[in-house]
C-alpha cells in the first residue's frame, strides 16, 4: 500500500532515528569494518525509502536486518567476483592488462551477469555456465555434472529462459 509523502516521511524519520545505532553496530560486527557497515545501513534505509509504503510498527529489527542480510550478501558476493576477477587479471601478461576504466565495466557486467544467475539452482548455473563460457558440448557438461545429456539440455534451456524472463520480462 503506497503511502502518502508525510506519512512515509515520519515512518522512516522515526525508524531511522529509532534503529540505525543498532543495525550501524550489528552490520559492524557481521562486516568487521566501519565503513562498509556504515554503507550498508545507509543502504538499508535507501531501500526501505524506494519501497515508498507505509512501514509497520511490528518487528522493525527483523525487518530492517532482513533488508540489510541481503544488502550483506550482495556485498559479499561483489567481493569475491572483484577478488577472483583481480586474481584473473593478475595472470595476463602486462600488455594485455586492461585500463582501469575497462576494468571497471567488467566488474559491472560480472556483476550484472551474476545477478541475472542469482536464483539458480547450481547445477543449472553450472551448466549454463560451462556451456556458454567454457565451450563444453552437452555431453561433457553431463559427464562433468555426472547427469543426463536431456537434463543438461533442460538446465541451459531454463538459464536461458531465466535469463530472458528477467532482462525483458516476458513469458
Amino acid at each position: 500500500m503506497p503511502a502518502t509523502e508525510n506519512t512515509s516521511s515520519i515512518s522512516i524519520t522515526a525508524l531511522y532515528s529509532e534503529h540505525h545505532g543498532w543495525l550501524f553496530a550489528w552490520l559492524r560486527r557481521k562486516l568487521g569494518c566501519a565503513d562498509q557497515a556504515a554503507d550498508v545501513a545507509q543502504d538499508t534505509f535507501v531501500r526501505v525509502l524506494v519501497r515508498n509504503e507505509i512501514i509497520s510498527n511490528q518487528a522493525p529489527k527483523a525487518f530492517l536486518s532482513t533488508i540489510a542480510r541481503g544488502l550483506v550478501i550482495d556485498h559479499w558476493r561483489r567481493s569475491a567476483l572483484e577478488k577472483a576477477y583481480l586474481e584473473a587479471l593478475a595472470q595476463l601478461p602486462e600488455q594485455y592488462y586492461p585500463s582501469a576504466e575497462e576494468q571497471h565495466q567488467t566488474l559491472q557486467t560480472l556483476e550484472q551477469i551474476a545477478a541475472l544467475l542469482d536464483g539458480l539452482k547450481a547445477k543449472v548455473r553450472t551448466a549454463f555456465l560451462l556451456y556458454q563460457l567454457g565451450g563444453l558440448s552437452h555431453a561433457q557438461i553431463a559427464a562433468e555434472l555426472g547427469v543426463s545429456t536431456r537434463s543438461v539440455e533442460r538446465y541451459v534451456a531454463e538459464a536461458l529462459l531465466h535469463c530472458y524472463q528477467l532482462r525483458y520480462g516476458e513469458c
